[in-house]
């Protein structure tokens, strides 16, 4: 697609190179990283936005539950009154939606450079090129001599995986406790956060055992990010309510 090679691909290939010459090492792995944090810092107001999202959802979740309760049976006056309840608290149940497709259309875009350049020899492609980012030929695909960007790595995977789970966890901890249950109804929601707890964590891994490494080098960077932003979110929580 046009609008995807001119607007995402194509800067995205760029920065990378620009990066790789510019840094020391020649490392393109080294670049990846910087390029993500770049990245991430640029998309903070979203992300922001999405745990600031998440939080309110969770706090209206007693009410949610009692909308739902209440109207049971008409799942048309239901659908209708959480509407309401989510436009009066000004919040958005999909707000989540937004940053795991722009982390996907990244995803993609590192995938489909790192197949080219594999595909290509090693080779970086001079028409892909700006004018103003020198082309450095030949591409190091090794990260700290060691690891083979355009090859799965079990480790990096597994790296990978584990930040995941952490990151999971960070953001299931801040959510306010549930209230005690009075029925003997199944709480779908904790199930829910129980399962993507260790499903995000195995999916990450089994990509990153099958993708090339470059891949799970992004998605970890990526986490790790959004780990300490979540922290720091959260210090500033804490040092509000005291104050």
């Amino acid at each position: 697609m046009p609008f995807f090679h001119e607007l995402i691909y194509q800067p995205l290939y760029n920065l990378l190179v620009f990066l790789y010459n510019f840094l020391p090492g020649s490392d393109f792995g080294v670049a990846i990283i910087v390029t993500t944090i770049l990245l991430r810092f640029i998309l903070v107001p979203v992300y922001r936005k999405q745990i600031e999202s998440q939080q309110k959802l969770q706090e209206l979740q007693p009410k949610i539950k009692e909308v739902q309760q209440k109207h049971k049976d008409d799942k048309e006056r239901q659908t209708k009154e959480l509407m309401n309840l989510y436009k009066e608290h000004k919040t958005n149940p999909f707000s989540g939606c937004l940053p795991l497709i722009v982390q996907l259309i990244f995803l993609i875009a590192i995938y489909r450079i790192l197949l080219s350049i594999s595909s290509n020899g090693l080779v970086v492609s001079a028409n892909e090129l700006y004018s103003f980012v020198s082309n450095p030929g030949n591409i190091n695909q090794l990260f700290i001599s060691l690891v083979d960007l355009t090859k799965p790595s079990v480790i990096i995977a597994a790296f990978a995986a584990i930040a995941q789970y952490f990151q999971t966890k960070l953001l299931m901890n801040a959510q306010p406790k549930p209230e005690k249950k009075t029925s003997e109804e199944p709480d779908f929601a904790q199930i829910m956060n129980k399962q993507m707890l260790y499903l995000g964590p195995i999916l990450t891994l089994i990509i990153g055992i099958k993708f090339p490494a470059g891949l799970s080098l992004y998605w970890l960077t990526s986490t790790l990010f959004m780990l300490i932003q979540q922290l720091i979110l959260k210090k500033k929580a804490v040092a509000t309510q005291k104050a």
